[in-house]
C-alpha cells in the first residue's frame, strides 16, 4: 500500500519510469475495480475487464499529468476514468447502430431491445452522476464508488476519509 504512495511521489517528481510501476503495482487492484464496473453499471458493453484496464491506462498516459497524491485518490481517479471509457465504449456503439432504419438480425428480437435498453440505462446513471456532482461531489463521489466501482462502506468511508454512517446516510441521500 505503501509502495503505490511513494510510486505517485516520484511521479509528480516527474520519474517517468514510476508510472510504469505504478500500474504495474496496482494491476490487481485495477482489474478488481474494473470487474466491479463491469459487473455494476457497465456490463452491457463489448469489453472484458482486462480491456477496461488497458483502455484507462491508455487515458492515463494521453492526459499526461497525474494528479493523486496517494493510494486513496489514485483509486479514486481511476473509478473515474474506468466510467469515462464505459460511458464513451456505449455512446460509441449507439451510434454505430444509427444507420436509419437498418436493424441487426437475431434470432430473438428481445434480446436486442434488451441490449438497447441496458445500454441507455448505463448512459442515464452517467448522466445523474454529472447532475450529483455539480449539487453534491462527495454524494456522488459515495454513488459512483458504491454503485459503480463495487465499494464496501467500509472502503469508501477510508477512501473518502469519513465515517461509514456517513457513506450511509450519503447513499441514502443519492439513492
Amino acid at each position: 500500500m505503501n509502495q503505490l504512495t511513494q510510486l505517485l511521489g516520484r511521479i509528480q517528481a516527474g520519474d517517468t519510469e514510476a508510472r510504469d510501476a505504478l500500474f504495474a503495482a496496482a494491476y490487481a487492484e485495477l482489474h478488481r475495480l474494473a470487474r466491479a464496473r463491469l459487473r455494476d453499471g457497465g456490463r452491457d458493453t463489448v469489453m472484458d475487464t482486462t480491456c477496461l484496464v488497458h483502455e484507462s491506462y491508455l487515458r492515463f498516459l494521453h492526459a499526461g499529468e497525474l494528479r493523486a497524491e496517494d493510494r486513496r485518490a489514485f483509486f479514486a481517479y481511476a473509478s473515474q476514468v474506468m466510467r469515462s471509457v464505459i460511458v464513451n465504449s456505449v455512446r460509441e456503439r449507439i451510434a454505430q447502430k444509427r444507420g436509419g432504419d437498418w436493424r441487426p438480425l437475431t434470432l430473438s428480437t428481445s434480446l436486442a431491445a434488451n441490449v438497447a435498453d441496458r445500454e441507455d440505462t448505463v448512459l442515464k446513471v452517467h448522466e445523474v452522476l454529472e447532475d450529483l456532482e455539480k449539487a453534491d461531489p462527495r454524494l456522488a463521489q459515495v454513488a459512483q464508488m458504491r454503485y459503480l466501482g463495487g465499494y464496501s462502506e467500509q472502503e469508501i468511508a477510508e477512501t473518502l476519509d469519513i465515517t461509514e454512517r456517513t457513506v450511509q446516510r450519503d447513499w441514502e441521500k443519492a439513492g
